[in-house]
């Protein structure tokens, strides 16, 4: 079974997305093409985003675990 990507490979292979989409918007021959292009970008960059989202709500749970063993010891003294 293969292991989950981090989040840093995510982003440089999201990353190296966006350079290749740019690249392909710039050799665009019609429209069409060009408006797939930005369609494909949006996709990427919403998926960079969710990432960045995904990593604060993890450093946000850990905060609150904290906090709670923090209370909890309190409680017992």
């Amino acid at each position: 079974m293969k292991r989950h990507e981090s989040a840093d490979d995510m982003k440089k292979e999201l990353d190296i997305l966006l350079s290749k989409l740019n690249a392909l918007e710039i050799i665009a021959a019609d429209e069409f093409q060009k408006g797939t292009v930005k369609v494909l970008r949006r996709l990427v960059e919403g998926q960079m985003h969710s990432i960045n989202e995904f990593e604060h709500l993890k450093k946000a749970l850990d905060l609150i675990t904290l906090e709670l063993f923090d209370v909890k010891n309190k409680i017992r003294s």
